[in-house]
């Protein structure tokens, strides 16, 4: 693994004093090779930071993590999919102790240190007995990284992992997210973890700043969670001076974290549902952060442009109609639009392009979309995919 580059192939066992392992419970009943039910552990303490979804309709697990870590931090998660715990009361409050109670448990940790997340169908109750009899066949081991990847995951159509090196550290990482993706802090969750030794608060800083500018720019649909959860776990097993700010290593982990959220971002998005094409979308000189963040998320969401990027259609008036209605600062004689590189729209009018050589680039797997707003010196970039009639199918028949 080469410093400072996302490794694909590493996870969350990729650092120094972390297992994990996962089991079949009966709750998913799609996939091949199924499993629902994972647990994560450090072999050491950890500090800890996580973000959470903003919806006020929060799934239980988010309110027993808010409360868990607003007490002590956490080493270790255990995660089910298939159903996701949320609109189900006091019940599900009390089943997501249970669960939480049984891994530390399995695990040989305390109950307060174990973390919960589950993910799937909203409004329907954990089905317990199946995961505590589930429970003893979960196997924690250094090896365990990738298959608590693939027990995490939905309607994913593959897991989602990464390492990254800096110094003598290594952060490794965990998502799961396809459908029902608009983060604001999506059903997203992920996990990361880190041998290095680093400073609580620095910590949360560094991590919201990563998360706000990787998980917080990708949409699939526009739709988000109850149950969007991002956890950063350091055990500090790499030994070494505490990382924190100002400190002589706090700008490589800072960039490396961030890196290895972008990489996760990028795959979710290209990963969305019924998706055949990654598309980035970059927003440059703009007035403020807020106005180059609020077109990226308009620009990703718009059905009408996600629909014409599926269609390869270099229709770039879908572009200029959402500029039109975002209500952010831009000056019309200086607006800029470039499309898989080619520039199509300058200085407030068309230029001359070749539009069948277009539309063959954006046949590819990936689709670039670059704004020029004129109206300062602040950009945003984020990540989504196109829309195709497998989208809606998938969500047709989710429920049911």
């Amino acid at each position: 693994m080469t410093s400072g580059e996302v490794d694909p192939a590493g996870h969350v066992t990729s650092p120094r004093g972390f297992v994990a392992g996962a089991a079949y419970a009966g709750i998913k009943t799609y996939g091949e090779g199924k499993l629902d039910l994972a647990i994560l552990v450090s072999e050491l303490p950890c500090t800890t930071a996580a973000t959470f979804t903003r919806s006020r309709l929060q799934a239980a697990a988010v309110d027993i993590d808010r409360a868990k870590l607003a007490a002590r931090p956490a080493r270790g998660v255990v995660v089910n999919s298939g159903i996701a715990n949320a609109s189900t009361g006091r019940r599900g409050i009390e089943d997501g102790y249970a669960l939480a109670r049984l891994a530390a448990q399995r695990a040989g940790i305390q109950e307060d240190e174990m973390l919960v997340c589950s993910t799937g169908v909203i409004g329907q109750y954990l089905p317990m007995e199946r995961l505590a009899a589930a429970m003893p066949k979960v196997v924690l081991s250094r090896e365990g990284g990738a298959e608590f990847a693939r027990a995490i995951i939905t309607t994913d159509t593959r897991p989602k992992t990464g390492a990254v090196r800096f110094g003598p550290y290594t952060i490794g990482g965990a998502c799961k997210g396809s459908g029902m993706i608009h983060p604001n802090m999506a059903t997203m969750l992920a996990f990361l973890t880190t041998d290095a030794p680093v400073e609580a608060g620095f910590l949360r800083a560094a991590f919201s700043r990563a998360v706000d500018d990787s998980f917080n720019l990708v949409s699939v649909d526009g739709d988000t969670s109850p149950s969007d959860t991002a956890v950063v776990f350091a055990n500090g097993a790499a030994g070494g001076e505490l990382i924190a700010a100002g400190s002589a290593l706090a700008a490589k982990f800072e960039s490396a974290l961030r890196a290895l959220c972008v990489h996760l971002a990028r795959e979710i998005a290209r990963d969305g549902e019924g998706a055949t094409k990654l598309v980035e979308f970059s927003v440059r000189e703009a007035a403020s952060p807020e106005d180059a963040r609020h077109l990226v998320r308009l620009l990703s969401t718009s059905y009408l442009l996600k629909s014409a990027i599926h269609g390869a259609d270099p229709n770039w008036g879908r572009i200029t109609a959402v500029i039109g209605r975002s209500g952010v600062t831009f000056n019309d004689d200086a607006v800029t639009i470039d499309l898989c590189g080619v520039r199509v729209f300058e200085h407030g009018r068309p230029t001359a392009f070749n539009a069948a050589a277009l539309s063959q680039a954006m046949r590819g797997s990936e689709v670039s979309i670059e704004v020029a707003l004129g109206a300062g010196q602040e950009a945003a970039t984020g990540w989504g995919c196109d829309l195709s009639a497998e989208y809606v199918a998938i969500n047709a028949d989710y429920h049911t």
